[in-house]
Order: structure tokens, then C-alpha cells, then sequence
């Protein structure tokens, strides 16, 4: 307490015991499978196998590239963006390799009808090479083209140069840089009578990128999506991206498609069960699986029950595919055949904006859906819905939507998608909120001060709809006292506070009981 020693009026502040919680962020997604390219601006991490957060398609475009065939990840991912989502981490799962050909480029001559007179390859395959042309000033006094120069660059830095070049001659440009580049081969494509007398310039100027051969595609096994923590690779990368709550890996089809055409379902179960297993471990993120295509309803419910027999609060299943637009026209059609799970995260994150994580995030339209893989009847979402198949239907006018809020989890108490992500947000809230706590003195001010917090925080819940209840004793209670703080808990430094909660569950079945009413004459 300071010491007043002249007269006057002091203000003190006096720190709040009460502390305000904000909820933990519900939208967070993630993406891990294949892209067109990946950013390389991290020197920690050149192959762009990290989580890398991006906020927009745009900003996908300019580290990832856009649309590529065998790829469903951009699709995916616009998708997400298309339905609401506003945050995801990208996940680059490598499906290809160096081609180990030497890259290439052919430079175009000032005039057009010489065509590219001068071809360049790289000595090291898959070379990142970069040429620059520039032409000097022809004196007045001499006839014919201007000499140009040619410099190589090589990661921002020019390493090789070569001055007063011409097609042909004693600084013929072959001759002069095949003799001493340790860089790059240069072969002269001009006919050898082609008459250049006219000619003022030869080579347009510019700069020019060495094009590498396309990448060699290679086999992705299950244990490539698991990845590693260490490594930032893979599902498991995502270890670092504590804020993630959703994930999807919808790139399953491209890397379990045999050769003969058929699907690898033990592959597709690997994945899928590695991704479980990461949501679980975590505990504040839900996985959001596709059925393998193809499947009728018969054959998807003998799948989930006799193959994947998946059993968890922490992932959910959808089912049919969807069909969207085809960006690239790949095999010649204007539609293509899309795990819906990108999709569905973007209805996730737009229910949570709109309506709350505790609003199970069903009866909405997807954006962006042309048509469903196959129709299902009423009778055949039946026998889906009760084992955690999670149905995409068309509904005529009110569009396609998503029919169905299960999680793949036997126990009835997480059986609901809003439930366990209501749990998992108010987790991580009271997680990440009552860290001033810890090494506080283990006492009654200290108990008082968590109940109070947490109360408030409930309370705002309770009010904003999140909990079940006419009054906040019937929706939640948090009990901190000597009950759960006896002396020898005190002891082994444990503060032990007990929080219930009675969520919301949605109204899966709405039931009329309408009767014949027959009036009495009186």
C-alpha cells in the first residue's frame, strides 16, 4: 500500500478478482492434401510442408496456385471460403518428385518471324535459373544487329555474364557460353543460311524463368498423410496450429486410387483413422470425413459398420459426394465429383458466425453444389442417420442441404456435432482464461475469484441460448471450495474446480400429434 505524505485526493487501482472470459475461436480449419505448387519464402521451411494460415481463395492462389487436375484440396478449400469460412491452414502433402530433367527455355527473337532462334538448358536438373537479355548500342559506323548479353541468374544473384553476343560469328552466343558456363547448355535453333544482315536487334530483351519438366508423380502411402509433429509435416504438423477446431482431408480419392481404377480402402481407413486419432489426442478440433464415392446406401452403411467401425466424438461423416463446377474442363466436362467436407466446414464456420458453435450446423444450404452423387430417399437415411451418417440432400426449391448433425460416437452423450464443439469451445476458453491462476495462493480469495469468472461466463451462454435451462442454476453450476480442495490437494498444489453444463441439443425429430377432433352439440 503506497505512504501519503502531502495533502490531497489519490486515485488507487484495484486489479479485478473477476476476470472476463472470451470464447475460443470455433472456425478454425484445416486442409492437408495436394497442391498445384507451395510457397518457398520460408528458408526453414523450403518445401512448404508446414502449416501455412490463409485467409482468403486469393491469398491460396498466390502461396498454393490454383486449380489443378488430381488435386481436390483448391477445390475444397473454395468451397470453404465460398460457404462462410474466414481462417485456414493448408497442409501440402508431396504427390509428386523432381522429374531430375534439365529445365529449359527458348528465347524469342526481337523479330517475331525469326521465331526462338536461341534454346537454353540447364546443367543440373530442375535448375532455378533465370536469364536476363539486354542489347547494346550498335555503333553508327557498323552494319547489322546489335550485340546482345545474356546473364545468369541464380537465387537473386547474377552468376554468369556474357557480353557483345551474336547468332553465328566469333562471339557466335553458343560458342562463347558453352565453352565456359557451368550453368547452362545454349544450342543456335536458326537455320544456318538465315540471312540477319536487316536485322537491328536479335534477341527480345527481358528477363526470362528456365522451365522445369513437370514433377514425377509418386505413391502417397497412409503414413505420408500422418506426417510428423517434429517434421510440421502432415496431419500431425497440425500439433503447432493450437487454434485449429475443424479439419478436412479431402484428397483421399487422388492417393487411394489403384491403377486398375479401383479404390484402396484400407488406405482411405488409414488416413481417416490417423486423422481420428490426431482430433482426439488434441481434443479441441473435430474431423469431418467423406464416405468413399460410389457407394449406394446399402453399401456406405455395410462400410461404417463392418470396414471403418469408427467410434469417436471427435470426427463426423457425411455422405453422398457433391458435384460442383469443373474449373479446369478435366475430361472434357463442366462438372466434377467433390468429397463434400470442404463444403460442410464452411457451413460450420458460417453457422458459428451467425448462430453460435451451439446451433447444430444442419438444415443450411451449401453453397455452390450443382447436384448430389446420388439421391436418398427418407427410408434410406433411415438406416444411415442412426450410425452417424450424416445425409446431403436435395430439397427442390430450399436447395441442397445438410441433413443430418451426428458425430461418429456410440455414446449418446456425444452423439451431437454442437455438443461436443460447444465442449470443446467452453474447454479451450477455460483453458486459455484462467492461466493468471496458476502459482496464486490456494485459497478461498483464489476460489472465489474462478467461480466468479467462470459464473459470468455461463451466464453469458446460458442468455445467449448455448445452455438448457429456464434459469442458470437448471443450465450449468461451478463448484470451488474445500469439498474439491481438501488440505492435501492444497498440498500437492492443485486447484480442483468442478464446472457442469447442460447444452442444447437440437430438435433431430419434430413430432405433430394431430387427432380428429368431433364436436358435441350441447
Amino acid at each position: 500500500m503506497p505512504t501519503y505524505t502531502a495533502p490531497g485526493v489519490y486515485v488507487e487501482e484495484i486489479p479485478s478478482t473477476q476476470k472476463v472470459l472470451t470464447s475460443a475461436p470455433t472456425a478454425v480449419a484445416a486442409f492437408v492434401g495436394f497442391t498445384a505448387s507451395f510457397p518457398t519464402d520460408d528458408p526453414n521451411d523450403p518445401n512448404g510442408l508446414a502449416p501455412r494460415l490463409v485467409t482468403s481463395w486469393t491469398q491460396f492462389e498466390s502461396l498454393y496456385g490454383g486449380f489443378v487436375e488430381g488435386a481436390l484440396l483448391p477445390l475444397s478449400i473454395y468451397g470453404f471460403f465460398l460457404n462462410g469460412g474466414a481462417q485456414a491452414y493448408v497442409v501440402r502433402i508431396p504427390n509428386a518428385e523432381p522429374s531430375g530433367e534439365p529445365a529449359r527455355l527458348e528465347l524469342p527473337a526481337y523479330d517475331r518471324s525469326l521465331g526462338l532462334p536461341l534454346a537454353i538448358e540447364s546443367v543440373e536438373p530442375d535448375a532455378d535459373l533465370t536469364v536476363l537479355v539486354s542489347t547494346a548500342d550498335a555503333p553508327d559506323d557498323e552494319d547489322g544487329p546489335a550485340p546482345f548479353s545474356i546473364t545468369i541468374v541464380e537465387a537473386g544473384e547474377a552468376v554468369e555474364t556474357y557480353d557483345d553476343l551474336t547468332l553465328g560469328g566469333p562471339r557466335d552466343a553458343a560458342t562463347v557460353i558453352n565453352k565456359t558456363s557451368t550453368k547452362v547448355k545454349v544450342e543456335i535453333k536458326l537455320a544456318q543460311d538465315t540471312d540477319l544482315s536487316s536485322q537491328l536487334e536479335l534477341l527480345k530483351p527481358g528477363q526470362y524463368s528456365l522451365q522445369k519438366a513437370a514433377p514425377k508423380p509418386v505413391a502417397v502411402s497412409g503414413r505420408k498423410f500422418a506426417g510428423s509433429e517434429s517434421a510440421r509435416s502432415g496431419i500431425n504438423g497440425l500439433a503447432i496450429a493450437e487454434d485449429v477446431t475443424i479439419v478436412v482431408v479431402p484428397d483421399l480419392l487422388t492417393a487411394a486410387t489403384k491403377d486398375d481404377g479401383s479404390l484402396d480402402l484400407g488406405l482411405w481407413k488409414a488416413v481417416q483413422t490417423s486423422l481420428i486419432a490426431h482430433c482426439e489426442q488434441h481434443a479441441n478440433r473435430v474431423a469431418i470425413l467423406d464416405a468413399p464415392p460410389g457407394f449406394t446406401p446399402q453399401q456406405v452403411k455395410e462400410w461404417r459398420s463392418d470396414v471403418a467401425q469408427y467410434d469417436s466424438a471427435f470426427a463426423t461423416l457425411y455422405y453422398p459426394w457433391i458435384k460442383v463446377e469443373n474449373p479446369t474442363g478435366s475430361n472434357g466436362s463442366s462438372e466434377i465429383l467433390l468429397p463434400p467436407s470442404g463444403h460442410v466446414a464452411g457451413v460450420w464456420a458460417r453457422t458459428d458466425e451467425s448462430r453460435g458453435v451451439w446451433k447444430a450446423p444442419a438444415n443450411d444450404t451449401i453453397r455452390g453444389v450443382l447436384d448430389v452423387e446420388r439421391s436418398i430417399t427418407q427410408n434410406e437415411q433411415g438406416i444411415l442417420n442412426p450410425i452417424g451418417i450424416n445425409a446431403i440432400r436435395p430439397f427442390g426449391t430450399r436447395g441442397i442441404r445438410i441433413w443430418g448433425a451426428r458425430t461418429l460416437a456410440s455414446d449418446t452423450d456425444w452423439q451431437y456435432i454442437n455438443v461436443r464443439r460447444l465442449f470443446n469451445m467452453i474447454e479451450s476458453t477455460i483453458l486459455e482464461g484462467t492461466q493468471w491462476a496458476v502459482f496464486e495462493p490456494n485459497d478461498v480469495s483464489l476460489w472465489e475469484g474462478v467461480k466468479r469468472t467462470l459464473n459470468a461466463y455461463l451466464r453469458g451462454l446460458w442468455q445467449a441460448g448455448a445452455l438448457f435451462g429456464a434459469s442458470p442454476d437448471q443450465a450449468f453450476f461451478v463448484k470451488c471450495d474445500e469439498t474439491t480442495n481438501p488440505p492435501e490437494s492444497i498440498d500437492a498444489g492443485r486447484l480442483v474446480v468442478e464446472v457442469g453444463i447442460a447444452p442444447v441439443k437440437p430438435a433431430e425429430f419434430v413430432i405433430f400429434r394431430i387427432s380428429q377432433n368431433k364436436q358435441i352439440a350441447n
